[in-house]
């Protein structure tokens, strides 16, 4: 009996480029409509798992898995913005700069009439200390813009990162090795 197709219900390139690297090509990919706004005094953990979990919903399928994440930069119990400009990436990265930070990314794997299996994997990142140089030429690559925290991993950033513990692809914003055990839990044949 073949596994159900999937649906990869993001909008990060990023995502579909980490399940492609392990050999996973979702049948569709849509982008889920949702408020993601945290509510007030919400905290890290159970936003991300909120908004996995919204976004899953959001393109339910009676005939297909449904996979989503989402990826939250905490600096302590605040949530920093996934950044819309240059200066916010300017302010994220002030802020980040020779911190130790986490990187909180939650999973959710939809099956029809089942319930939702929810996955959150913690990474923790120290930027060294940043010059203001350094800010300003990465604020002028643009590659934060859109970014959880501002800042991408996989890019120029990478130059930044003193310490890393744990899942370098969460970071990234997919968790592989999480995402490949709930995969093939449905039957996929992950390598």
């Amino acid at each position: 009996m073949s596994p159900l197709p999937l649906i990869l219900a993001s909008s990060s390139p990023r995502r579909l480029t980490l399940l492609q690297q392990v050999g996973i090509e979702p049948t569709r990919v849509l982008s889920p409509a949702i408020d993601e706004t945290p509510a007030r005094g919400e905290l890290p953990r159970p936003y991300a798992e909120r908004m996995a979990r919204a976004k899953a919903a959001a393109v339910i399928s009676d005939d297909h898995l449904v996979l989503a994440a989402d990826t939250v930069v905490a600096a302590g119990r605040r949530i920093l913005p996934k950044a819309e400009n240059a200066d916010e990436v300017s302010a994220c990265l002030h802020l980040l700069s020779g911190r130790r930070h986490r990187v909180l990314t939650a999973i959710a794997l939809a099956a029809p009439g089942q319930n939702v299996q929810l996955r959150l994997v913690e990474s923790v990142v120290t930027f060294n200390r940043l010059t203001e140089a350094q800010i300003a030429g990465y604020v002028d690559t643009n590659e934060g813009v859109g970014k959880a925290g501002g800042y991408a991993i996989n890019g120029h950033a990478a130059s930044f990162i003193r310490f890393l513990s744990g899942s370098y692809s969460g970071v990234v914003g997919l968790p592989l090795f999480e995402t490949a055990q709930l995969l093939r839990s449905h039957g996929w044949q992950v390598p």
